[in-house]
């Protein structure tokens, strides 16, 4: 064996360590490329479109009954259908906005549909898309701590949070540069519906947010109110990488002329924001405070007829309210009666034997809905199709099927309630109903009942479980009941 001794030795073996590191740092140095090479060929599926979006009312959520909804998830949906086999969607939910255009930026997502406002400063990042929707961005406080925030100066001095990186904070800033005592603090650990929540509960003075996002939260805290407007009203759209966006773009440009014209856009965003302002805060409040002291004695009432009519009971419950206020006694001047306020004739045809026997008037008015349902043709889709039976229910459906025909004859869908509301609309119209099988109706009446049970529904849902009988062997399978037809005879 050979020693190294001396100077030269010493050197040699300083040589041959600094050498066996360099070969280590280097063999490591390729394993690392050879690594960050294999995951930059780890291209995604071209025809998987990622969707990045955030968890709101306006956007992506999982409903009551355990199904994907929200505007942008059904938009996103019908565009991936448009686009046809093989596309596929992929949806990446961030946990704030602030992680929207990142995501998007850096290519872990291909589209960012997060009820995103077109801005200038954002057109300089991003492609965007047709605009869909218009939005309005609001002051939000509690009217019962707050006085209406008219004026850069009732917002001094307040504690005011936005969520960090939107529209609100460019907002604010434009308001900030006229007003430069104007201050805030931003988050990224909450969302403008985490903020809005924490207005209603006076944790803090003010928040800003889109109008349509307001109307929705103020159904569940009536306390909450829209002071001043900042700025111009925005557009929405979805946004795109400008590095490799601009097919999708075309893509995108045909599909929302597409759903334009053929009324689907219109449909969706009246079943998100359509009846989102019918409600006034004290109509709320009077709704919560009942839902406390009236419903706890017909819950299991409203339960049962779910059990038998497969319809959700809160629904059930939303129709019962509007019609009677839950009141068991209630009497209207045309004497229809009870907590579903039958009229002789259904009581009759329900073989109802008394109108003010709550358990009696509930089945009754849940089976007589089902029947109404059934004679509206199954290939409406829903949630159409209910809201055009709660629009039969409260005015016969000889008037709905006279306000579809208005609508077809008008080139729009017959089978949409967003269009069968304006054929609705015209039955008071001469030029309309002379021509209506049943004849003239003055048939806002109808609309305005239909979005009041759809707003008390949502209230409901809001508050109130869903209900899940499990295996019940007296569920109803068909609903052309024979002796129930013979009865309408």
């Amino acid at each position: 064996m050979r020693f190294f001794s001396g100077k030269s030795a010493q050197a040699r073996w300083f040589k041959a360590i600094l050498a066996a590191l360099c070969a280590t740092l280097l063999a490591c140095s390729d394993n690392s490329s050879q690594k960050h090479l294999a995951q930059a060929k780890a291209k995604p599926d071209p025809y998987t479109i990622r969707f990045v979006t955030i968890n709101s009312p306006s956007t992506y959520f999982i409903d009551s009954q355990n199904n994907y909804a929200g505007l942008e998830y059904d938009l996103a949906k019908r565009f991936v259908e448009f686009l046809g086999p093989p596309y596929k969607l992929e949806f990446i939910v961030v946990d704030s906005f602030d992680k929207v255009f990142p995501t998007l930026l850096r290519g872990d997502a291909d589209i960012a549909a997060a009820d995103i406002s077109i801005t200038p400063a954002r057109k300089r990042q991003v492609l965007f898309g047709p605009a869909f929707n218009q939005v309005q961005a609001m002051v939000v406080y509690n009217r019962d701590k707050n006085g209406e925030p008219n004026t850069a100066e009732a917002l001094f001095e307040k504690r005011i949070v936005l969520p960090k990186s939107t529209s609100f904070v460019e907002r604010m800033r434009e308001l900030q540069s006229k007003s430069p005592a104007l201050t805030w603090k931003e988050t990224d650990k909450l969302s403008s519906e985490q903020l809005i929540e924490a207005v209603a509960r006076n944790e803090i003075d003010f928040t800003v947010a889109d109008n349509h996002l307001v109307a929705i939260m103020q159904y569940n805290y009536p306390q909450l109110d829209a002071g001043m407007m900042l700025g111009q009203a925005d557009k929405i759209a979805w946004a795109l990488n400008k590095l490799h966006g601009e097919e999708r773009l075309t893509q995108m440009q045909v599909f929302f002329k597409k759903i334009e014209k053929d009324g689907t856009l219109r449909n969706l965003l009246d079943r998100y924001h359509g009846h989102t302002k019918r409600l006034k805060p004290v109509d709320v409040t009077a709704f919560l405070s009942k839902s406390h002291t009236l419903l706890p004695k017909y819950v299991r009432l409203f339960k049962s007829a779910q059990e038998i009519t497969d319809i959700d009971w809160r629904l059930l419950a939303a129709l019962s309210y509007q019609e009677s206020h839950w009141d068991n006694y209630s009497t209207s001047p045309t004497n229809v009666r009870g907590l579903m306020m039958l009229t002789e004739q259904t009581s009759n045809m329900m073989n109802v034997t008394d109108r003010l026997d709550p358990k009696q008037s509930v089945m009754a008015g849940a089976k007589f809905l089902l029947w109404m349902k059934d004679r509206i043709p199954s290939r409406i889709p829903e949630p159409d199709r209910t809201f055009m039976t709660l629009a039969a229910y409260n005015n016969g459906v000889g008037h709905l099927e006279d306000a579809r025909i208005i609508a077809q004859k008008l080139g729009l869908n017959p089978d949409s309630w967003a269009d069968v509301k304006r054929g609705y609309q015209l039955l008071n119209d001469p030029a309309y109903y002379v021509n209506a099988r049943h004849g003239y109706c003055s048939c806002g009446a109808p609309v305005i009942y239909t979005e009041l049970v759809r707003s008390y529904y949502q209230i409901m849902q809001k508050y109130f479980p869903a209900y899940d009988p499990g295996v019940d062997p007296y569920k109803i399978a068909e609903t052309k009941i024979p002796w129930l037809l013979a009865k309408a005879s």
